[in-house]
């Protein structure tokens, strides 16, 4: 896309800079201007030229020690040092000459007029139009949008052979089509109002960060034959209440002038919040989502401009803005399921040069959860993984690699485990992958190490699901929170203790316990209760209880409970397979890193 920008300072800028310097002039140069006709002389000659008539009129200025005295024809003014001269009074009353106690003036009323008002503003001007010239000149020429206080800084898109198109997106079809259909009007709107139909006049883009929102919106624009206006909601936000509604309506008079056309607003939840009405309120943000809300489908309406936003807080969104009429359609772009995730991963790998054997399938799977940003991040790494080691390109190895560095970090090359440190890590990988491998509904074991990772993980075992899995039953759940488990059950079953390894285990065991019973509703005594609320689902979902103390101290019991019988049978588990435990433990001690392959071949045995 060919982008054009504008100048980042404000005129008034500018036009500040010109302040200071005729501040400076008058302050400095226009005091000696003005004295450029006052001769010094010294007081014989003021006292020749008062007896001889010469002198028009004088001030006598005591505390300036001087005295100020002009010619006959008052067109020249002379100065000269007192002295101590009592008879000075008489003398000037003797021969006729008027004199004051104030400053006598020293120059025309014209002149004075000229050099204060008229050359401080003829060169206020001139220097003005200079500068407007010039940053005309950077902006694109007259014609160019105009900028400063009040007007918008949404960057114009226009179509070129390069950019990003619908092909280069991968893993959210659903989310392709509409914005398809969109172009497609845009292209021929004959065939749409040939049966009455109309586009809708908004589409927001909704989903976790990292999965091709924004993306989305450039391919958008390298697809459309239209202007395609873009900006982010935080530049509407302004100190000055009004600035920012002045903007939104600048955005929407250059939008209009050129519709059809697109506009997209990324992050629109920075001005979108809903309207609380509270004192002490953002009234700055407020009047510019008011005045949105009116270009949006206010009384004339924005015939052929259509808006595009995105955002992963859309619960905070005002109801008026979300309304059919304003944003018509809600297109979620939610994570890649398996088939999504190897599309996308095809999609970078055109990007570097990988080996022909690589399974990209195995990769996906391996995978599970990861944005479409992640997965860019985890091709590229693969890619640098390549080169440092002497590779032309990228194998499976090092793709498989990338992952557990986006998953873990990398490896810690300095840290050294003791001997005990490492049989207690090992062990507790083994108490993970065993008790996940004799329950049924688990997924299986990917890899088991017991390398120390950067992210603070002294090992990890990796399960891998063998494909999308939409639902989860609570005996699987259960199972989950037994896997979990099994690390620690390990540790108190070998060494008669525990340590601090198991920390990350607890944590994700309560968070899974807590949210069967408060909101899965799998607790007997709360049926189907919903105990709990999470907000902001894109953003990792925090959650609040909605329930009285009583509840919560019930809830806290079932927790303890239900994590307390899995960790139970988790041990139960490993004490019935106890030698498998050894034998597999000594094995990843000596090896430090195996496959799930090469885990069941030794447990099969």
């Amino acid at each position: 896309m060919n982008e054009v920008k504008r100048p980042k300072k404000p005129l008034i800028y500018y036009y500040g800079i010109i302040l200071l310097i005729l501040l400076l002039f008058n302050l400095l140069a226009l005091p000696k201007i003005t004295q450029f006709r006052m001769v010094e002389v010294d007081y014989g000659t003021f006292m020749s030229m008062t007896e001889d008539g010469e002198v028009g009129r004088a001030e006598i200025q005591e505390q300036e020690n001087r005295i100020l005295f002009t010619d006959k024809d008052e067109t020249t003014v002379y100065k000269t040092a007192m002295v101590d001269d009592p008879d000075l009074t008489d003398r000037l009353h003797d021969a006729g000459v008027p004199f004051y106690g104030q400053e006598i003036e020293q120059e025309s009323p014209i002149l004075s007029f000229l050099l204060t008002w008229v050359l401080p503003l003829v060169v206020f001007i001139a220097i003005g139009q200079f500068m407007s010239k010039k940053l005309m000149d950077r902006a694109g020429g007259a014609n160019a949008m105009s900028f400063g206080f009040g007007k918008s800084n949404a960057k114009i898109y226009v179509k070129s052979s390069e950019g990003i198109k619908f092909s280069d997106v991968a893993g959210e079809d659903e989310a392709k089509e509409s914005l398809k259909e969109i172009v497609d009007y845009l292209h021929d709107p004959s065939k749409y109002k040939e049966i009455g139909a109309s586009m809708p006049k908004g589409i927001l883009l909704v989903g976790p960060p990292g999965t091709g929102k924004t993306m989305l919106a450039k391919a958008v624009a390298g697809e459309a034959n239209v202007p395609f206006f873009s900006i982010s909601g935080s530049e509407f936000v302004e100190m000055f209440v009004g600035m920012g509604a002045s903007k939104v309506r600048d955005l929407f008079k250059q939008a209009k002038e050129k519709a059809p056309c697109i506009v997209f607003i990324d992050e629109i939840d920075a001005i979108g919040k809903k309207r609380d009405g509270q004192l002490g309120g953002n009234d700055e943000r407020e009047q510019t989502l008011n005045q949105l809300l009116t270009e949006m489908d206010g009384f004339e309406g924005n015939s052929g401009v259509m808006i595009l936003a995105a955002t992963n807080r859309p619960e905070s969104l005002d109801p008026a803005l979300t309304r059919p009429g304003r944003f018509d359609r809600r297109v979620p772009v939610e994570l890649p399921d398996l088939q999504g995730r190897e599309a996308i991963l095809k999609v970078h790998a055109k990007k570097i040069k990988v080996a022909e054997n690589v399974d990209f399938n195995r990769i996906a799977r391996m995978a599970s959860g990861a944005s479409g940003a992640e997965l860019a991040n985890i091709v590229n790494e693969a890619a640098l993984r390549a080169v440092r080691d002497g590779r032309r390109y990228a194998t499976q190895s090092d793709l498989e690699e990338s992952i557990e560095i986006v998953i873990a970090g990398y490896q810690k090359k300095n840290a050294i485990l003791t001997d005990k440190e490492k049989w207690t890590v090992a062990y507790h990988e083994i108490g993970h992958a065993l008790v996940a491998a004799k329950q049924t509904h688990s997924a299986p074991v990917q890899k088991i190490t017991i390398i120390p990772r950067t992210s603070g993980a002294l090992g990890y075992t990796m399960q891998v699901e063998e494909g999308n899995h939409y639902l989860l039953t609570k005996e699987e759940l259960e199972n989950k929170i037994a896997t979990y488990t099994g690390g620690r059950a390990a540790e108190e079953i070998v060494f008669s203790t525990s340590s601090t390894g198991a920390s990350n285990d607890i944590e994700q065991a309560t968070k899974l316990a807590r949210a069967m019973i408060t909101r899965y509703g799998m607790s007997k005594d709360f049926d189907m209760v919903a105990l709990e609320t999470v907000s902001n689902q894109y953003l990792g979902g925090d959650s609040s209880l909605t329930c009285s103390m009583e509840t919560q101290t019930e809830i806290d019991r079932q927790v303890v409970e239900l994590v307390r019988q899995e960790h139970q049978k988790a041990a139960s588990i490993l004490l019935e397979n106890r030698e498998k435990l050894d034998e597999l433990a000594k094995y990843l001690y000596e090896k430090e890193t195996i496959t799930g392959e090469e885990f069941m071949e030794i447990l099969e045995k």
